[in-house]
């Protein structure tokens, strides 16, 4: 149970504190549903006035949406360090894709330290979970169940590294992952050798976690990420070569019907034309 009993003053206050606390945390998600008004005030051992009062504050300030006849969720706040007009902006030059993977290559390496030096009991359990799902995946080649792994796994180990801003900015960089914002993450897992390296390094930056080895933790994530920046490029590369091969062999293929056309044309006009008539003889 996440949310415990209000233990000295019951007010809306100490409600709104406990409720903060558990999305600054990251416990709660975007999208996460809050339990019933009843059960909520029970768990909290509030009134349910106290706890409408601290519900309608967080919702007034933009942490709490709720649904008519739905419900009450954690509203979408780690959006926010990404907002639309950037994401566009990043949508339009490619070379954010580029400086994207540079900043994760270096934020991915602090977080992979910090939760070797950090990660709890239960960070360690979570971790185990998500290798364990993401080894199954790879083993049974789902392309599409590896890569939503991927993304998993790497917020898993930025939550073990317990630091609320890193939590939260590494959060919107996985949102904009998942959406596939800067790159097409599908299309390293349908190459059975990216499939591989990238399964292998995974499975470095969760060994020297579960180890405690701050050091080997850095240095996987850093060299997963140049890995993923090479592979990118390298299929970018990849898809523009082939952009441009099947743009002249459109053009080519036209070319080369046309002269066909035009020679069978010609070989049909010499055959439609009647024979010549013999010179006649004037002796």
């Amino acid at each position: 149970m996440i949310f415990r009993e209000v233990s000295h003053s019951r007010t809306a206050d100490a409600v709104i504190g406990q409720i903060e606390g558990l999305i600054l945390d990251g416990v709660l998600r975007a999208g996460d549903r809050l339990p019933a008004e009843r059960e909520l005030a029970k768990s909290l051992d509030v009134s349910r006035p106290i706890l409408r009062d601290a519900l309608a504050d967080l919702e007034a300030r933009g942490l709490l949406v709720t649904r008519h006849g739905g419900g009450t969720f954690v509203a979408d706040v780690t959006g926010e360090v990404f907002r639309e007009p950037i994401v566009g902006l990043v949508r339009d030059h490619p070379k954010a894709a580029a400086d994207f993977l540079e900043y994760r290559r270096e934020i991915d390496a602090v977080a992979a330290g910090l939760a070797a030096e950090r990660a709890t009991t239960a960070d360690k359990a979570l971790l185990t979970r998500i290798m364990a799902a993401l080894e199954a995946a790879h083993r049974e080649q789902d392309f599409r169940l590896e890569a939503e792994l991927d993304v998993e796994f790497h917020m898993a180990v930025s939550e073990s590294a317990h630091n609320t801003i890193l939590l939260h900015t590494l959060r919107a960089c996985y949102r904009l992952l998942a959406d596939g914002v800067f790159y097409n993450r599908g299309l390293l897992y349908t190459h059975a050798d990216s499939r591989d390296l990238l399964f292998a390094q995974h499975r470095a930056i969760f060994d020297a976690v579960m180890a405690g080895d701050a050091e080997a933790a850095r240095a996987a994530a850093a060299a997963h990420m140049t890995f993923v920046a090479v592979a990118v490029r390298e299929r970018e590369s990849a898809g523009l070569r082939e952009s441009i091969a099947e743009m002249r062999l459109e053009l080519a293929s036209a070319r080369l019907d046309g002269r066909n056309r035009r020679s069978r044309r010609g070989s049909e006009i010499a055959v439609a034309q009647p024979p010549s008539p013999a010179p006649e003889d004037n002796r």
